[in-house]
């Protein structure tokens, strides 16, 4: 079973990608996991993709797609996986395709998380005060959410027809439990 979650920064697509790899045992491929890896690391990539995060932009999709390439080739992507955050554009979404079909593979799900944006702010807020400073992400801030969703707006929601129009886009209340909202997607995932 391969997967995209959708939603603005903060509409809990991690959340509920962890939910389903341990309902479903498949694999997250978080692009900004890896990405914050690599960060944390020091590699060259991690150190380009510091400053372009940083900012709010979005990294090489060539780039991209050739790391979650990789990824799908590892042992614990044989039932599937989720990709949290990836495609962002269209672009993305055409070479992701590009590459799953010379891979043999497809996606099943995209599923949309909705929510108001206004939530956002407190989430993003109250996530970066409960997480030690040490640990918190540089762009858990007010100023890099705005920036972030206002790419997210410009690039990544016209994505959400280019799947439509496949038949494979589906939409949760985001503004629900986060129990409510796993259960929506179980729903769809029948």
């Amino acid at each position: 079973m391969n997967i995209i979650l959708f939603g603005p920064p903060g509409a809990g697509k991690g959340t509920q990608a962890e939910i389903l790899v341990e309902k479903h045992g498949i694999a997250q491929l978080s692009t900004g996991d890896m990405l914050r890896a690599a960060v944390a690391a020091g590699t060259e990539l991690g150190q380009k993709a510091k400053s372009v995060m940083d900012a709010g932009q979005l990294v090489d999709d060539d780039l991209i797609i050739g790391i979650i390439s990789d990824r799908i080739d590892e042992a614990d992507c044989k039932n599937g996986f989720i990709l949290d955050g990836f495609p962002r554009t269209v672009a993305q979404a055409e070479g992701l395709d590009k590459m799953l079909v010379e891979k043999g593979l497809k996606l099943d799900k995209i599923i949309e998380i909705v929510v108001d944006e206004k939530i956002l702010f407190d989430r993003i807020e109250t996530r970066a005060q409960a997480t030690p400073e040490a640990q918190r992400r540089a762009d858990d801030n007010a100023e890099t959410l705005k920036k972030r969703l206002s790419v997210y707006h410009a690039q990544t929601a016209p994505v959400l027809p280019y799947y439509a129009a496949k038949g494979v886009l589906n939409k949760v209340d985001g503004m629900k439990s986060i129990d409510d909202v796993a259960n929506q997607i179980a729903d769809y995932l029948k």
